[in-house]
């Protein structure tokens, strides 16, 4: 059984500690710069414009969270969902806690008129690609993720041609 509440401030090491559980699962285990005091702020700060949700067994010990943010779709012409990250302890997966999370998130969704819930998943990560078509999710087979970031995100940002390629 999954129990599934909204994070509070007091879940902020248990998320960060996933989001390096995570980064080690997706070959980045240096990647992450988040800190408790960037998370609590952008979580729980004056303005907040991401959200947490966590899911606990029935004992109450914190099984995974889902982190989200609102994106919007021109076409629709309303609100979206976008999952950040989704991840489950590896000894609490297959407990539910997951669909649980996504299931919440879908129900979200349709309460407030929200068009879509997407996220991305890596290409090689087949237990979850089957995960999320089982759950009727499908691939975007014709988009590509673009991203600017590092040098190229300075020197477009600045209009510098010293950093910036091609």
């Amino acid at each position: 059984m999954s129990v599934i509440r909204p994070a509070t401030v007091d879940d902020v090491p248990a998320i960060l500690r996933m989001i390096h559980d995570l980064a080690i699962y997706e070959k980045e285990p240096n990647a992450v710069k988040n800190t408790p005091e960037m998370l609590t702020e952008v979580l729980f700060g004056a303005n907040p414009r991401v959200y947490a949700t966590m899911a606990e067994n029935a004992a109450g010990q914190v099984q995974g969270f889902a982190l989200w943010f609102l994106n919007y779709s021109t076409w629709e012409g309303v609100h979206g969902i976008y999952l950040e990250d989704l991840y489950v302890d590896p000894d609490a997966r297959g407990e539910g806690h997951g669909k649980a999370l996504l299931q919440h998130l879908a129900a979200t969704a349709v309460e407030r008129g929200y068009a879509r819930v997407e996220w991305s998943v890596l290409d090689w990560n087949e237990p979850s690609i089957n995960f999320y078509k089982n759950l009727g999710a499908f691939p975007m087979d014709e988009w590509s993720t673009f991203r600017l970031t590092g040098n190229a995100l300075e020197a477009f940002g600045t209009g510098s041609k010293a950093l910036a390629r091609g």
